[in-house]
């Protein structure tokens, strides 16, 4: 700014001195300029004049705003610093407070913070014509899941059977019976990534077919003979997880449980009254106890390896023990092998062998075996462009058993899943049956089951 005012200065002082020495000028040579110069160049001189005196105002104006501009930012810096000191000691008193006072615990439901909630399941409608019987619609089911997430580490799941079923012809009752099951109810608590706490109406691990196989996942519409022979369910308390073997994707997979296990359906100790449904602590009595003083306990352990993308086995080892009858004298031991492979995500083959044996009062030890298996191939896997083929899957079974009082039975069982689409299947199988019991017979069996 002061560079501009000693350029104004010098600039007046050379305009004047001009002006003066045009005079000068003028009078000595007077004959020699004529008047329109004259007034031509005193307009020039009144003009530059004028600029001199607007650029001075323009400096003095400028001089002004700057001026203004330093007093806005002193007080910018000023109110910096004042608001620097001020978060400085709300912060130190923060710190103060925190060392001297516990924050109070305030308690986070995390039902409600974070919670998902799903009904899932399947519903099937049956037909089955037996041999020497008129074919009738046998069975519709409707078997919803509950699924429940209550936080990261809460689970409750749950699932139902709606039965509606044709009755028995020697029960000498008309019509037809509806009765609605409790399958599994139960509440898991994931502890860390290889172990959760399971409590409940468990599904058991027994094999493999109870959790992956039954109702709408079965490839034929009815279980495997041998699945008579162990409970599916039991309430009490399991642990379960997995742990990785190497860097390949190989699992060990292990669970370890206690049950109230199996019981007595008429209060006797007779091997007729065995009962694989369950002790819930109601004696056949009616009386509210537990039906025998020590409750089953029971485990699984497998090994699951794959080799590439849909190509893999799994091989595992189950087995459950614990009394049975009312006066705990007699105890239930079953074990459970099972197998399942895959080769390609058209092929698959699973089975398992099964042997149990419990204590009586009138037969003594009985023991039970039987063992299954069964191969499914899709269609699809033969790449032929014809109509329905790639929605085709057949399937084969074979069944064996021997109760261990006096009835063997072996069935042959051939049949095929239609994948109407990836949830809606159409089943049907055709049971070849050979039995020392006069009442088993062939029969097919359809099934129209969708999955949601």
């Amino acid at each position: 700014m002061k560079k501009h005012m000693k350029t104004s200065r010098w600039m007046t002082g050379l305009i004047a001195a001009g002006c003066v020495t045009g005079m000068g000028a003028a009078s000595r040579a007077a004959a020699e300029v004529s008047q329109a110069d004259f007034d031509s160049l005193k307009n020039l001189v009144l003009k530059l004049s004028d600029q001199v005196q607007s650029l001075r105002q323009t400096n003095q104006l400028e001089q002004q705003l700057h001026e203004q501009d330093v007093q806005q930012i002193q007080q910018l810096q000023t109110k910096l610093a004042e608001t620097s000191r001020t978060a400085t000691d709300a912060q130190q008193k923060a710190v103060a407070a925190s060392q001297t006072t516990p924050l109070p615990r305030v308690p986070i439901d995390e039902a409600t913070v974070n919670h998902n909630f799903q009904i899932l399941g399947d519903a099937e409608v049956q037909y089955a014509k037996t041999s020497g019987q008129n074919g009738s619609f046998v069975m519709a089911d409707f078997a919803p899941i509950f699924l429940y997430r209550g936080g990261d580490n809460v689970l409750f799941e749950s699932g139902f059977d709606f039965i509606l079923q044709n009755n028995p012809q020697n029960n000498g009752t008309p019509g037809a019976t509806t009765t609605v099951n409790l399958s599994f109810a139960q509440l898991d608590y994931v502890m860390n990534d290889y172990l959760t706490l399971c409590a409940g109406n468990l599904l058991l691990p027994l094999g493999t077919y109870s959790e992956r196989s039954a109702g709408w996942l079965n490839k034929f519409p009815d279980s495997p003979l041998a699945r008579d022979f162990v409970p599916g369910n039991g309430v009490g308390a399991e642990l379960r997880g997995a742990l990785p073997l190497g860097d390949n994707g190989s699992l060990l997979n292990y669970a370890v449980y206690g049950v109230n296990g199996p019981g007595s359906s008429d209060n006797t100790g007779q091997a007729g009254s065995l009962d694989l449904g369950g002790n819930v602590g109601l004696r056949s009595d009616n009386v509210i106890a537990n039906l025998h003083g020590n409750p089953s306990g029971g485990g699984r352990v497998a090994v699951f390896m794959p080799f590439k993308p849909h190509y893999d086995l799994e091989l595992g080892l189950s087995a459950q023990s614990g009394e049975w009858d009312n006066a705990g004298q007699h105890l239930w031991t079953a074990g459970v092998a099972d197998a399942t492979l895959h080769l390609g995500p058209n092929l698959e083959a699973k089975g398992e062998y099964i042997m149990s044996q419990f204590g009586s009062d009138d037969l003594g030890n009985v023991s039970q075996q039987g063992w299954w298996a069964q191969v499914g191939y899709k269609l699809a896997g033969l790449n032929l462009e014809l109509p329905g083929i790639n929605n085709l899957e057949l399937v084969g079974r074979y069944d064996s058993v021997r109760d261990g009082m006096g009835t063997s039975t072996q069935r042959y069982s051939v049949g095929g899943v239609y994948y109407i689409s990836n949830a809606l299947l159409f089943e049907g199988a055709y049971e070849f049956l050979h039995s020392t019991d006069p009442t088993q017979a062939d029969q097919i069996i359809l099934q129209l089951s969708y999955g949601f």
